[in-house]
């Protein structure tokens, strides 16, 4: 008889979803994320709001990033290994501590955006949640589909080397 192996399964942020955003900011997140976010959050609990952290820093100034604790733990770690006083490690702290925010999910699975949020990316009563795997995305509807349009112009520019995919292929040796 074979011993019966456990497969750790780590949900990740996948799919797109188009949410209503009301006069106060507050905007349902697609259930399948939080669920990410509640296994994501090592404090959560069944009678408790899952915590998560959005950053709204960085090179992308388009759109916002949403990451559970668990994954910006992981990022801190990186950051952590760059030379304490490096102009790297300040541009990155800046860029994920600096501008970034705790949230938590509401008893609804609604968060608040609020005002400056909302102006930093131009979202008015729309937004899209984009999965990324170990992260998820908040865009404003026509920035999100003005990225997805010129990714994949892009894409179809590509050659045969340069295609991701077959990258992926070579990482499955390492």
């Amino acid at each position: 008889m074979r011993p019966l192996r456990r497969f750790l399964l780590i949900r990740r942020f996948r799919g797109e979803s188009l949410h209503k955003v009301d006069t106060k900011g507050r905007v349902s997140v697609p259930a399948a994320f939080r669920r990410v976010l509640e296994e994501g959050d090592p404090e959560f609990t069944g009678s408790s709001y899952p915590n998560f952290v959005v950053v709204y820093g960085g090179v992308r100034g388009n759109c916002l990033e949403g990451y559970t604790i668990s994954s910006i733990t992981k990022v801190d770690k990186l950051i952590s290994k760059l030379p304490r006083f490096s102009r790297d490690r300040e541009i990155l702290e800046r860029f994920i501590n600096t501008q970034s925010t705790y949230m938590q999910l509401d008893e609804n699975g609604r968060i608040v955006l609020s005002y400056r949020l909302k102006e930093k990316i131009g979202i008015k009563d729309e937004a899209i949640f984009a999965g990324m795997g170990e992260k998820f995305q908040i865009w404003e509807p026509k920035n999100y589909q003005n990225e997805v349009d010129a990714l994949d112009s892009a894409f179809k520019n590509l050659s045969e080397d340069e295609n991701p995919f077959l990258k992926l292929d070579q990482l499955q040796d390492l």
